[in-house]
């Protein structure tokens, strides 16, 4: 079994970052040519004047047994963001369109790592991409090829520190919930008052965020729009019900509707009701059989609401931690706190059995009902 991109990223550790574009350039040429079978061929053509600004860096032919081939350009960038795709992807369509109409030319963006987002983008435009650890998108039309393939999904040159890109820990939740929850536009400083976060949190999150598209921030200005959905999708790789928290098992033997009652009669139990129960109040998908709530202390919450411990036939899940967000904006439905929805639907997309469809579900609702959910 070959490792997951996951595992993959310490295979790189020790190789030499590809610091210029020229190296980035080499390696993604050679990843090519280790992914296409046997009888294809590739023949690099010579390199553009510096100085004509042709908008690729590389020109290959690319042929197949029968004698057809596809030209292929490439613009390689040591790093590539998101958000620079579009530009990027501008200068290489005008070099292919200059090309005429004798032979079909494909062109690739190259970088020494693309993360997952901006792969997305590039293959959203129509494009191909490469990048130096394995991560692959390759399609023509004649000769007739697809070849798809991944490397590993962080990258692996990160130097020490503080990842750039995580979304993990409570400051990051607190500034992803605010972006989300509150429609923009507002400033940096106004999120990070919405959020509780502090000033340096909001800019690192929402810096990440920008380089990965997933915000408009106008130049010098306020931030001008949100990509919620996908945020909470990017979210959900660093947070997770059961995995960000202490989780606890039980069983309510009466069923959840004993354990409904109980709670809109404590009303000053620390508690906020997520998942499957709190989803099917606006998108129902099937009748939950499995209560999850945070809760402020495990065992003064159990004991509460009278529930037995247990490791299997659990109906309630119990979750406490650090993340004091999963609290904020909470609303009474019924005598029940539930949490805010964007809460809920990352604490879906993480879940087990059928949670993800649930949580494609409530996406679905969201986007269609998004003033009556975002502030």
């Amino acid at each position: 079994m070959s490792p997951s991109p996951a595992n993959r990223t310490s295979e790189f550790r020790d190789t030499p970052l590809p610091d210029r574009e020229a190296d980035v350039l080499r390696g993604s040429i050679a990843v090519l040519r280790d992914r296409l079978p046997a009888t294809w061929t590739v023949e690099e053509g010579g390199a553009p004047d510096p100085a004509s600004d042709a908008g690729f860096d590389a020109e290959l032919r690319l042929s197949a047994p029968d004698g057809t081939a596809a030209t292929v350009l490439i613009q390689a960038k040591r790093l590539l963001n998101t958000r620079d795709v579009p530009m990027a992807l501008e200068a290489l369509q005008r070099a292919a369109a200059r090309r005429g109409d004798d032979e079909e030319v494909v062109v690739l963006l190259a970088s020494r790592y693309l993360a997952p987002a901006t792969r997305e983008r590039i293959a959203a435009a129509g494009a191909g991409y490469i990048d130096v650890t394995g991560n692959v998108l390759v399609s023509v039309g004649c000769p007739a090829l697809f070849l798809r393939d991944r490397g590993t999904d962080r990258d692996p040159w990160r130097g020490p520190g503080r990842p750039r890109d995580t979304l993990r820990g409570p400051p990051a939740a607190r500034v992803v919930r605010a972006l989300i929850d509150f429609a923009p536009p507002y400033t940096v400083p106004e999120i990070s008052e919405r959020s509780g976060a502090s000033t340096g949190a909001t800019y690192r999150v929402v810096g990440s965020l920008e380089g990965q598209g997933l915000l408009k921030r106008e130049r010098y200005g306020p931030i001008s729009d949100v990509e919620w959905r996908p945020l909470i999708e990017r979210w959900s790789q660093d947070y997770g019900f059961a995995q960000s928290n202490t989780v606890g098992t039980f069983l309510e033997p009466r069923g959840l509707g004993a354990l409904t009652e109980r709670l809109a009669s404590q009303p000053d139990l620390g508690y906020v009701v997520t998942g499957s129960l709190a989803a099917q109040r606006v998108a129902a998908y099937a009748p939950a059989r499995l209560a999850t709530l945070y809760v402020r202390d495990l065992a003064d919450a159990s004991d509460a609401l009278g529930l037995r411990p247990t490791e299997t036939g659990a109906n309630v899940a119990l979750a406490t931690g650090t993340y004091d967000v999963v609290f904020d904006r909470a609303e009474m439905v019924d005598g029940i706190r539930m949490a805010a929805l964007s809460q809920v639907a990352v604490d879906l997309l993480t879940g087990p059995g059928r949670n993800p469809s649930e949580a494609t579900a409530l996406l679905d609702w969201m986007a269609g009902h998004e003033p009556d959910w975002r502030r």
